[in-house]
């Protein structure tokens, strides 16, 4: 489930003309705003170029098509409106202790990435055998 304090990636479907796109739009959860059903939303802040943008997200909506978790941090409030105010190192959370599922799943494929590489550096590859290049042929003298 989707908290105040998660840095996530949205995937947002736009459509333009006849055309769709996804847009992807990177940020930190400031608020779960209540709702029942297919009316709750989130809000997610980030800072472009020194101004905050701030989009407000229906959590159900078909227009969101994926939701990354890309951290998590410790907070004790539900709602960080007062993170607008901060600037600067003032406003960077502290990271919490503990993987999130995304780290987890990551954590697993490069272990298994690794036994795998082992394995196939332990086990005798069966290769053709290397054959050396032939001597190159020196130029004998013309007989005439």
């Amino acid at each position: 489930m989707l908290r105040p304090g998660y840095n996530v990636r949205v995937h947002q479907k736009i459509k333009e003309g006849e055309k769709e796109r996804i847009q992807i739009f990177e940020g930190l959860v400031i608020a779960m705003n209540s709702g029942l059903g297919a009316s709750k939303t989130f809000t997610v802040r980030k800072v472009v170029e020194g101004i905050g943008v701030e989009k407000v997200f229906p959590l159900y909506s078909p227009n969101v098509a994926k939701i990354e978790v890309i951290k998590t941090f410790g907070v004790r409030r539900a709602k960080l409106f007062y993170l607008r105010d901060e600037k600067g190192v003032s406003s960077r959370l502290k990271a919490k202790l503990g993987l999130t599922d995304r780290d987890k799943k990551m954590k697993g494929k490069e272990e298994e990435a690794d036994i795998a590489e082992q394995a196939a550096v332990e086990a005798p590859t069966a290769e053709a055998p290397q054959v050396e290049a032939a001597p190159e042929a020196t130029a004998e003298p013309k007989k005439e």
